[in-house]
């Protein structure tokens, strides 16, 4: 192993780590509403960061990291809750969709020119996969119809949703360069960012 390599390994294992603690906050700031079992959190802007920077592999890997530590019992879900029960609840397949939406915005993220609409492209898609994946899984567990699944479950998210991807896609535009491309591989990710 050379020593770029080594370098670059132990960045990497750093940034993933970074990423899971944010993470793990964006959960503990949950606030519950009145008319949903699911509770507004940060966790997923920062999946969607976590997927812009880290990309597929990392980001996935930091995400998976989160997963296991709320699995183990830790208290990083929604709420400060942990546990393999809380994947049995409302929330649990919002959880499973977190991966599904840090793998589609990391698999954009390397595959597609850093730009604005790169970045709307990946945090739309991630989102709309988050919520096909959560929204069916609210209405099995708690056996409510499709309509009061989606007013529960997507429709008092939908604004913050749309506010956490012009956030994203505004510190994406602003660091992804310093962030991820530059420290990466300075040769084969060393485009500016477009808009």
């Amino acid at each position: 192993m050379t020593k770029n390599t080594s370098t670059l390994n132990l960045r990497m294992t750093i940034y993933c780590a970074f990423f899971t603690a944010l993470i793990i906050v964006g959960g503990f700031i949950s606030i519950p509403i009145p008319i949903s079992p699911v509770p507004i959190v940060l966790a997923d802007f920062f999946i969607m960061l976590t997927g812009l920077f880290l990309g597929l592999k990392h980001g996935l890997i930091s995400t998976s990291l989160y997963i296991a530590l709320g699995t183990i019992g830790l208290p990083v879900f929604a709420g400060g809750r942990g546990g393999l029960i809380v994947f049995f609840g409302p929330t649990g397949g919002f959880l499973f969709g977190y991966l599904a939406m840090v793998v589609f915005i990391g698999f954009i993220s390397d595959k597609m020119k850093p730009k604005i609409s790169s970045f709307l492209i990946a945090l739309i898609g991630g989102n709309i996969l988050l919520y096909l994946i959560g929204v069916p899984w609210l209405r099995i567990v708690t056996n409510i119809s499709w309509s009061a699944a989606i007013a529960t479950g997507f429709i008092p998210f939908a604004p913050g949703a749309i506010f956490k991807i012009i956030a994203a896609i505004a510190i994406g535009h602003t660091y992804f360069i310093k962030l991820k491309r530059a420290p990466i591989s300075s040769s084969h990710r060393g485009d500016d960012v477009v808009s």
